[in-house]
């Protein structure tokens, strides 16, 4: 074994003689510093903010709707769910009237669904800066997030008009809903990083995503609640998705009056950091033959 690693290390030279490889010295090594990519990112802040500004104009440049396409959409899978599983399927809000309850479940969704649709597509659709100015690559899947994040927003307002016309107002435990944000963006960016780079070298995977997506919209609690899983697996669904808990206690604590349930919000917590980290990590070490590929 040890001479064939020898002779695979040899290499013929132009006089035919065999002559030693390069040195173990100067082969290039990919070294990763996890702080100094957040470093690198950071200093790219200002990249990302420009980003993020180009592809707000750019979605909504000569539409006639504007901005309402960020409403429309929601709004249109909240009467669909209406009519399914309000009237048909019957599924049980706990007094809460049904839309509601889904457009609440719908926002999250949305905002992860957007996100991985641009964001998953946005180092392809982006190859001619790849190839001309060096940045951070994932500055381009951060900035789409962004962009979801300003829809989404914009989707909220649709929330507050809700409320009025059901004369249903939400619950003083509203205050624990901004904890569940952090969560939600933190598996949102990692699920993202993670799909953007695996487009680059696997091109299938842009009409995989729209199949995934639909399938993940009715294995996530948004059109029902968490109650469906049986108990004893909710903890294990939490891990899997952590949007999950995160629909479930955005519903307990602006509808209900209610805290999140920590023992499901809890291990989505620690899952969905851990997505962002290793999703991180991931991105990075395929970045240098991003501009190559893509």
């Amino acid at each position: 074994m040890k001479i064939r690693r020898r002779r695979a290390a040899l290499i013929p030279a132009t006089s035919g003689e065999l002559v030693a490889g390069p040195s173990p010295e100067i082969r290039f090594r990919r070294r990763l510093s996890l702080f100094g990519a957040i470093r690198e990112l950071w200093r790219a802040r200002e990249l990302v903010r420009t980003l993020t500004e180009r592809e707000f104009r750019v979605r909504y440049k000569q539409a006639y709707l504007g901005f309402a396409w960020a409403i429309i959409t929601p709004v249109v899978m909240m009467l669909v769910f209406s009519l399914i599983f309000g009237r048909v399927a019957h599924v049980d809000t706990g007094g809460v009237p049904y839309p509601l309850f889904s457009y609440l479940g719908l926002l999250p969704w949305t905002l992860f669904s957007n996100s991985i649709s641009n964001g998953g597509l946005s180092l392809f659709t982006n190859n001619s800066l790849l190839n001309k100015v060096y940045c951070p690559r994932e500055v381009f899947p951060i900035a789409s997030v962004l962009v979801s994040c300003g829809d989404a927003l914009i989707a909220t307002s649709v929330l507050v008009v809700m409320f009025a016309l059901y004369a249903f107002a939400p619950t003083a435990t509203a205050v624990w809903a901004p904890l569940l944000l952090p969560i939600q963006l933190a598996y949102t960016v990692g699920v993202t990083l993670i799909v953007s780079v695996i487009v680059v070298y696997l091109r299938d995977m842009r009409h995989a995503i729209p199949i995934i997506l639909q399938l993940g919209l009715l294995a996530t609690p948004v059109a029902y609640g968490m109650d469906v899983y049986p108990e004893r697996l909710q903890p294990w669904v939490s891990v899997i998705n952590p949007l999950a808990p995160v629909i479930d206690g955005y519903r307990r604590t602006i509808l209900y009056g209610q805290q999140p349930d920590w023992s499901l919000v809890v291990p989505g917590a620690i899952s969905a950091f851990a997505i962002l980290i290793v999703g991180y990590v991931f991105f990075k070490r395929l970045e240098t033959g991003i501009a190559d590929v893509a």
